[in-house]
């Protein structure tokens, strides 16, 4: 008996081991793929599961990166300014209900509604500053609280506030600005004597492009042949919205002090983690990872891209910091959350092709439908299934096993689903971490209208070349690569772009279509993607 509970008690620990070996492996398919360079850690509770540097904190003197690596957070600086906020409002200095004008009555007549609460969730109105034409030419130089504000201040509102929910750093900023003018004191100093002291985070603070900052990563950019320096940015310019630097070992001690009650009272912190719209809390997403509870945000800036995920009712912290711009994080966090939780990762390189009987895969033939209004198109073609969405080139998909099948272009996976009957009545799309359902319309491949194809200078090409950030972590590269227009979306592959027009393009991988736009002085400023019914605006930086 003694024997067997021995055992018993050894067995978990072994697991342990390759369940870490496992999340080491996950990591290192995204370094040999060129993807991903930074710090990594994963803990339960206090036991740290996975804490290991990957790459180079700089490239040039090939040094490598370490747990003690400083990097840029971006925007996963707004849950300190949340908590920032939600500390005046314990101290009596301010209520999160209170209108904005409260503290700024020279304030525009249009933000006579809009609350701190508003700025908080997103749901103000104001226009996200960093998505102005005039974004990048401001993006070089210095400027104070007061003149960023400047810059949005008359702009109208896009909705009113509590309508709708648009992401808007200059919500942040102005929270960042409104911590000043109540406490007395800036928004570096805030931070750091009432959150990174108390919480004994000695390796955090506010970037600077002067400040000598020991271990602090160099910050890199994908390039046709390799990463490149990362363009320059002010970091008076992310202010409260994207100016933290921190480390992994650091942002553990950030969640153990907020959510072990070390920081904000139980109300407080109740309010900061209650999602209003769009999952979105307090500078915090709050979503369901199968069935667990995660509290999260990533961030993306010039040169890095972050995520720190914090699993509340598995005590499971996970923090990926890279100096590689991409979407390699929250790949990355995903992938290392379904590994704690038991759950069997495949790698794409991993994933083995099966066969499968024509007359299986003829069953799942047809026409299927997404919900935002675009369709799946599943065809046979010899012995393999193709899809395709909408007029775009059809790609094989390889079967794993009778309903689930992978794309070798993109990372995703196709699941058939089937009736009670047996019959295959929807797909589901599996890619980035999301899960979207297909309605089957019809047993028949839809002939869709055909897109034509124009011929655009070389010259034209290199001015669309360079960075677009849909939002903060998710930027879309283009190349030119043998006078072929490509396109990398953060964590997905590259593939290339084909001219409808001298400003119109669109993709055969995936249904969607690009508008590039100019500024007044013919400066390619921004792109427009239109994907899934919804038309997304990202600057280039």
């Amino acid at each position: 008996m003694l024997r067997y509970v021995g055992f018993l008690l050894l067995l978990p620990g072994a697991c342990f081991a390759q369940d870490v070996a496992r999340m080491d492996e996950i990591v290192q398919s995204f370094v040999s793929g060129k993807e991903f360079m930074g710090s990594v850690l994963v803990a339960r509770g206090d036991h740290i599961l996975l804490n290991k540097g990957y790459g180079s904190a700089d490239l040039e003197w090939n040094i490598p990166n370490t747990p003690s690596t400083k990097f840029r957070l971006g925007s996963v600086t707004k849950q300190f300014t949340a908590a920032s906020i939600l500390l005046l409002e314990e101290r009596g200095k301010l209520k999160v209900g209170d209108p904005v004008r409260k503290y700024l009555p020279d304030a525009p007549a249009s933000w006579d509604k809009v609350t701190i609460f508003n700025l908080l969730t997103h749901t103000s109105g104001i226009p996200s500053f960093t998505s102005f034409p005039e974004y990048q030419s401001i993006e070089p130089f210095a400027k104070t609280p007061e003149q960023i504000v400047a810059l949005f201040r008359d702009k109208p509102l896009e909705f009113q506030p509590g309508e709708k929910w648009e992401y808007s750093n200059s919500g942040y900023v102005l929270l960042g600005f409104l911590i000043e003018k109540i406490s007395g004191v800036s928004y570096e100093k805030f931070v750091q004597d009432n959150i990174f002291t108390p919480l004994a985070m000695k390796d955090s603070g506010y970037d600077s492009n002067s400040a000598i900052i020991a271990r602090r990563a160099s910050g890199y950019a994908p390039g046709a042949h390799g990463p490149v320096n990362a363009g320059f940015i002010n970091m008076s310019i992310p202010f409260a919205a994207g100016g933290l630097y921190s480390t992994t070992e650091d942002l553990l001690r950030w969640e153990q002090g907020l959510f072990g009650g070390k920081l904000l009272t139980a109300p407080s912190l109740q309010r900061m983690t209650t999602p209003f719209k769009h999952d979105y809390a307090f500078g915090l997403g709050i979503h369901v990872f199968g069935k667990h509870k995660v509290v999260e945000h990533a961030g993306g800036i010039e040169g890095f891209n972050s995520s720190l995920a914090f699993y509340p009712e598995d005590h499971l912290t996970i923090v990926v910091l890279s100096n590689l711009n991409g979407g390699a994080p929250d790949s990355i966090a995903q992938k290392l959350a379904a590994v704690t939780f038991g759950e069997v990762v495949t790698l794409p390189s991993e994933r083995k092709e099966v066969s499968v009987p024509v007359q299986v895969l003829s069953e799942r033939v047809g026409t299927y439908q997404f919900d935002p209004g675009y369709k799946m198109l599943i065809a046979l073609e010899g012995d393999h299934l193709t899809e395709k969405l909408a007029d775009q080139a059809a790609y094989p998909i390889f079967a794993q096993s009778e309903d689930l099948f992978f794309l070798k272009v993109v990372d995703a996976q196709i699941e058939f689903g089937k009736d009670d009957a047996g019959s295959v009545t929807y797909l589901v799309l599996h890619q980035n971490g999301r899960d979207q359902k297909a309605m089957r319309t019809s047993r028949t491949v839809e002939t869709p209208p055909k897109r034509k194809e124009v011929k655009v200078s070389p010259a034209l090409l290199a001015e669309y070349r360079g960075t677009y950030q849909l939002h903060p972590g998710f930027d879309i590269v283009m190349t030119v690569e043998a006078g072929q227009l490509m396109t990398q979306a953060t964590g997905q592959s590259k593939f290339p772009l084909y001219a409808e027009s001298d400003t119109k393009f669109f993709a055969k991988v995936v249904d969607a279509q690009i508008d590039f736009v100019r500024d007044d002085k013919g400066k390619v400023t921004q792109l427009i993607l239109h994907q899934g019914g919804r038309d997304l605006a990202a600057p280039k930086l």
